[in-house]
């Protein structure tokens, strides 16, 4: 059985994740925006919060972390890269690092771009992937403090998943992705049906994540940045792929 996956909005935007294994009890929280989302669905479930995991550094990923472990002795991994801006760390991971929940394992990947030391862990058995603010619905993060050339390389590490993995990412952003991807890949009938899909369930304040890795590879332009109708469209037919996808993140940026 795979493993129990709860998505949690918290701040304005956010989303936090809890993953549960029913036979263990185990239960880990995958960054912490706010305490009081998690605790409370904590409360209603009945489950005990063990492990904490950050993905990155920034503020509405962790602002809660401290709260929320005044109420749960959980321990807490995230990148030995960028501990010197976590929360205490039990747990210090880096890429290709493998541990074990919930009966499965684990990995850990560097995907470096929206911040240096970002990481994501994939529990393949279960077909998750906790992605944060590096590959995201229709989307890829801003390039805080990373390089197009790192950003790309993290995208193609999540690309080589398993196509049914579920990319469980950390923003409602998918509606104003969605606005910006039509523009630089217009002609993609399946992005056009998705953004149909996705405007329905944000009528209905449904959370539009988290979504197939599959759909992200056919209608993320910053997955398809070697597709040639979008080379053609950018005028950049023949470019190095990297360099597409640096050109299609700085028109986000201007977006």
């Amino acid at each position: 059985m795979p493993l129990e996956l709860v998505t949690l909005p918290a701040l304005s935007d956010n989303y936090t994740y809890l993953l549960h294994d029913a036979d263990s009890g185990a239960t880990a929280c995958i960054d912490v925006p706010e305490a009081q989302p998690i605790l409370d669905a904590l409360q209603s479930r009945g489950w005990t919060l063990t492990e904490i995991w950050l993905t990155h550094h920034h503020h509405d990923h962790i602002g809660g972390v401290e709260d929320l472990l005044k109420f749960c002795d959980a321990k807490v991994a995230g990148a030995k890269a960028d501990r010197h801006r976590l929360p205490p760390l039990n747990r210090e991971v880096a890429d290709g690092d493998r541990f074990e929940f919930g009966g499965e394992f684990i990995d850990v990947l560097d995907v470096s771009g929206h911040t240096v030391g970002h990481v994501a862990f994939v529990a393949a058995e279960s077909g998750y992937a906790f992605t944060a603010d590096s590959l995201m619905a229709l989307g890829c993060g801003r390039l805080f403090e990373g390089t197009a050339e790192q950003m790309w390389d993290s995208l193609q590490k999540l690309a080589a998943l398993d196509p049914e993995t579920l990319i469980c990412s950390g923003h409602e952003y998918t509606q104003a992705n969605a606005r910006f991807a039509i523009t630089i890949d217009p002609d993609n009938a399946d992005l056009k049906a998705r953004i149909e899909r996705i405007n329905s369930m944000r009528e209905r304040n449904e959370p539009t994540v988290p979504c197939k890795l599959s759909a992200e590879v056919a209608t993320n332009p910053f997955l398809r940045a070697a597709d040639p109708a979008i080379q053609a469209r950018l005028d950049m037919i023949g470019a190095a792929p990297v360099d597409v996808f640096a050109e299609i993140r700085a028109r986000k940026d201007r977006f």
